[in-house]
Parts: C-alpha cells; sequence; structure tokens
C-alpha cells in the first residue's frame, strides 16, 4: 500500500510539473491562469478632474477598479491641450476611457486610436438634449442680439471651431480677432444638475464594463446623483431670491449654473480663457456692464484674474472667484465638488445679495 501511495503522489507531482511549465498551473499559489484573468484590474481613465471625482464616486468600495486622470489635477478646462507621451501611455494601459464629449477632447481623436484602437470611449454627454450654445465673448450690444446663454439651445452636439484669426475664405483677419465658436457648450461639470446625469451615464457604462459590479456602480451612482441633485435644487431656490440676476463671467463656464439660477450673463471676458481680450474689447465689456446693471464680475481660479479685476475695477462692480471645479487636488476627497459648489453658492449670495428667510 505505501508503494501504491508513493507512486501517485509521484504521478501527481510530474503532472504538476508538466502543468506548471505549459502554463496552467501555479504549484506555489495553486491558481489556473483563468483565475488570474478572472481578477484582472479594470483600468479607467478619466480626460478632466470632474470626471475622474465622478468617476471615483461611482466605484468607491469596488475592489479591483483604477481610475486614473489624464490631464494634471491642478489645470482647468483642456481647451489647448496637447497630448504627452505619458498621456499616451495611459490610454494604451486603459479599458475604459471616460470623456466629456461635446468637443472638450477635440486634441484626442486619431493619437487615442493609434495608442490603444480596443479602449471603450464613454461620451458622458450623451443622451443629455437641454445642451445651450457656447456663449460669444463679445457683448451682446455689439452683436445686436440677447446675450442671456440661458435661452440658447443646441441645435447639434457638433462642435465646429473656426480657426483663429481667419476669415471664412481662410486668409488672414488683422482686423478682427473674434473667433466665435459654434456648438453645444461643453462645460456640463459646472453644474449639479448637469453632473449628477454625467455620473449616471458613467455608472451605465462600468456596468456594462464590469457586469460583476453592476449593482455597486449603480447603487453608488443614484446616492452620488441624488446628492448632486438636491445641490442643485438650493441652487435654484436661491436664485429666486437674489437681488440681482445679471453678472459676468470670465469664460462660457457657468452658463449652465446660470440657466440653473435664473441669472443672466451679460458678457464674458474672453471666448477662450487663455486668450485675453484686446483693450478695445475691454471697454466694449466695460460699457455693456454698465448698461445692462451687471452686479458682479466672476473669475475662476484656473486662470490669471488680472484682466477681470481691471474691468470690474474700470466698471465699479466687486470682482469675486467663483470655481466650477474645473480642477482640483490630487486624491481630493470624493465630497471635494460639493464642497467646492456650497462655496460657489455662498459667493453669489454675498456678492448679489440674497434675501433670507
Amino acid at each position: 500500500m505505501k508503494t501504491y501511495i508513493a507512486m501517485v503522489a509521484k504521478l501527481l507531482g510530474a503532472l504538476a510539473m508538466i502543468l506548471a511549465c505549459m502554463g496552467l498551473f501555479d504549484p506555489v499559489s495553486h491558481s489556473l491562469a483563468a483565475d488570474t484573468q478572472a481578477t484582472k484590474e479594470l483600468h479607467v481613465l478619466a480626460s478632466t478632474f470632474p470626471l475622474s471625482l465622478f468617476t471615483r464616486n461611482v466605484t468607491n468600495g469596488v475592489e479591483g477598479v483604477k481610475v486614473d486622470i489624464m490631464i494634471p489635477a491642478g489645470m482647468g478646462c483642456p481647451h489647448d491641450y496637447a497630448l504627452t507621451p505619458a498621456d499616451m501611455e495611459k490610454i494604451r494601459h486603459s479599458d475604459l476611457f471616460i470623456a466629456n464629449g461635446l468637443g472638450l477632447e477635440e486634441f484626442l481623436g486619431a493619437p487615442m486610436q493609434r495608442a490603444n484602437p480596443g479602449v471603450v470611449v464613454v461620451d458622458t454627454s450623451t443622451g443629455i438634449t437641454d445642451l445651450l450654445e457656447i456663449a460669444s465673448a463679445m457683448p451682446a450690444e455689439d452683436h445686436g442680439h440677447d446675450h442671456d446663454s440661458s435661452k440658447k439651445t443646441a441645435e447639434t452636439h457638433d462642435a465646429r471651431h473656426h480657426e483663429h484669426g481667419r476669415d471664412d475664405h481662410g486668409k488672414e483677419d488683422d482686423d478682427h480677432h473674434e473667433h466665435e465658436h459654434s456648438g453645444p457648450n461643453p462645460h456640463l461639470f459646472a453644474s449639479p444638475s448637469m453632473a449628477a446625469r454625467i455620473v449616471q451615464n458613467i455608472a451605465q457604462a462600468l456596468a456594462q464594463a464590469d457586469p460583476a459590479h453592476a449593482e455597486v456602480y449603480l447603487r453608488n451612482a443614484t446616492t452620488y446623483a441624488a446628492s448632486l441633485t438636491d445641490m442643485a435644487e438650493e441652487f435654484a431656490r436661491a436664485g429666486q431670491k437674489l437681488h440681482s440676476n445679471k453678472i459676468v463671467t470670465q469664460h462660457a463656464v457657468f452658463d449652465y449654473l446660470a440657466r440653473d439660477m435664473g441669472l443672466e450673463i451679460v458678457a464674458v471676458v474672453a471666448e477662450d480663457p487663455g486668450q485675453e481680450p484686446a483693450a478695445a474689447e475691454m471697454l466694449r465689456i466695460v460699457k455693456v456692464i454698465k448698461k445692462q446693471g451687471a452686479a458682479s464680475l466672476f473669475t475662476e481660479p484656473q486662470y490669471p484674474a488680472k484682466v477681470g479685476r481691471t474691468i470690474a475695477r474700470e466698471a465699479g462692480i466687486p470682482v469675486e472667484v467663483l470655481d466650477p471645479v474645473a480642477s482640483g487636488p490630487d486624491n481630493a476627497p470624493l465630497d471635494y465638488y460639493q464642497q467646492m459648489m456650497r462655496n460657489n453658492l455662498e459667493i453669489f449670495k454675498k456678492t448679489l445679495g440674497y434675501e433670507a428667510g
């Protein structure tokens, strides 16, 4: 009997060695290759800070999911962003790419396909139809139409951009610097009501990509989106009690939030936040502010405020800083969006006048 047991043990040992050589059996962990595949980490890459923050809330508590951000967390909207070799490496190793959509990531396209043809791109604006057009930086008085961006809706999801400094025939236009953009405004994330819908889209995509954790994704999204919806309702209620509803913003990032609150943006400082307006444009903005009776000008922490402060001083109105949460700290707390938006609400109340009760 002992001889028989010894023979069986030798045979099993030999079989284990053969399987190990074939890569089907690990004699140390006793795990099959299929088991290793089943525990593969899901790599999710978000294009911007707010999308990474939303995705982290949706994936909270789920093991085996890595959420990374492509654009540095401290950077604002990626209007003029250029991909780096490090970005391409992140894309190459990602399973899902969480995108804002509506032209905000127009720097991607072909480079992403070259880096990772199999990556699943999640457009978080999908299904959102009540979009606004991109507001022009030029005041309404100069364009001859109403500048109230809260009344403008986009007719198409395709953002078409004219080349800077050129007319329709492609010639250099030295007399004109207005490179007016058309198409839907992509800054959905700066409105809690829109952010709630983005969160639901992220959860649906994750549930489809990782059905084993679908229930957790959807539950997290429902809870997080509900908190954002509650905040949106708080903004709307506050908007009805403000003494003034006319404002000026640095660029068209707060259009959706303004619509939520019933605010009218009478002018924006710059269509492209990184490009300062000419002196003549600044004077026109000052004139419109005075004529329209705007109560305050709001800059953003992501961009220099010097021009905004100059315009506000010339117009005789206060200037404050509102944070659209386009950027934030590395490893921001999960409720960072709510913290910043709550601070924005207090600034609105303080600056525009608020009738409590």
